[in-house]
């Protein structure tokens, strides 16, 4: 459960901001998205291997 501390006066709009913030890091929206159609363990493993070699050009090629 998410908790937003409010200070006394504070906007409305800042409060939505932060728990939108908050709620984006959890996660959440992403594992339900994902959760939506089920997807073989060997595919995530390639897609994972893909993306680690994708960023480790990307490092060499900063280097």
């Amino acid at each position: 459960m998410i908790v937003i501390p409010i200070k006394e006066g504070e906007n409305i709009e800042r409060a939505l901001k932060k728990f939108k913030r908050k709620f984006e890091k959890t996660g959440a929206m992403r594992e339900l998205r994902s959760r939506q159609a089920f997807v073989k363990p060997s595919i995530v493993n390639r897609e994972e291997k893909k993306k680690a070699i994708y960023v480790q050009k990307l490092q060499m090629n900063e280097e």
